[in-house]
């Protein structure tokens, strides 16, 4: 894979084009308060994409005991969770990152575990969807990411192969499964995930605020992005600041 031209870039979505993340937790925190309970944040975000939105309810339900209406929860949650989203941009720094992707003739994707109305809902409010070639989603795989499928899926639709194509996670099972595929990786950890787990990533940053797209990937071993060059395997695992 050493040297290959990169030919894409394939982003997550949920923590690393918008900080859907946030806006998770905060809802949910709202409904555990809503019932005069706390939220526990620490175990909140679960160690893979699928969906555990009964489980959270479950726990909900449990530390409630018998007053607790599902239906009632689950209205005001979705509610909150909307207008939270509604306000909600692209990250810091990615809008320029696509920008100079274009810029570099670079074909841009998304991998998610989410499904696609979402992408394509949250995508078309900030107005990059048409930016994206591929989506490959949760709901067109059988399992979630740290499952190499979404990405597999993700190539195919492509048409190239995991060498000439990097990935841009937030979470170590993002890492994992981008790294699964083949795939080489940069990850921005979101608000949530501590950096030391994602060190196994080709490249750790705090923000693609940090640098512009070209150097990022001049840090990533193996590459050669149009006429930039790879540089040393010195760099990989750096937390780049």
């Amino acid at each position: 894979m050493h040297g290959d031209p990169l030919q894409a870039v394939i982003f997550d979505f949920d923590g690393v084009l918008m900080d859907t993340e946030t806006t998770l937790l905060q809802s949910w925190a709202s409904e555990w308060a809503a019932w005069g309970l706390e939220i526990d944040p620490d175990s909140f975000f679960a160690n893979h994409g699928g969906d555990i939105t009964e489980e959270r309810f479950t726990k909900l339900a449990n530390a409630v005991g018998p007053r607790f209406n599902a239906e009632i929860s689950n209205k005001r949650r979705l509610t909150l969770r909307k207008t939270l989203n509604a306000d909600l941009g692209l990250n810091a720094g990615i809008r320029e990152w696509l920008a100079e992707a274009s810029d570099l003739g670079l074909r841009l994707a998304v991998a998610s575990s989410s499904p696609r109305a979402w992408l394509v809902e949250h995508l078309g409010r900030v107005d990059v969807l048409d930016k994206f070639e591929v989506l490959a989603c949760g709901d067109e795989v059988d399992l979630p990411k740290p499952s190499r499928t979404i990405y597999q899926l993700c190539l195919r639709r492509l048409g190239i192969s995991a060498a000439a194509a990097i990935a841009i996670e937030d979470t170590p099972h993002g890492v994992r499964s981008a790294q699964a595929a083949g795939l080489r990786c940069i990850a921005i950890p979101n608000p949530y995930v501590d950096v030391s787990s994602v060190a196994h990533a080709d490249l750790v940053m705090r923000s693609a605020v940090d640098r512009p797209l070209t150097r990022a990937l001049e840090l990533v071993p193996g590459f050669t992005s149009n006429s930039h060059e790879g540089m040393s395997s010195d760099y990989r695992g750096e937390l780049a600041g």
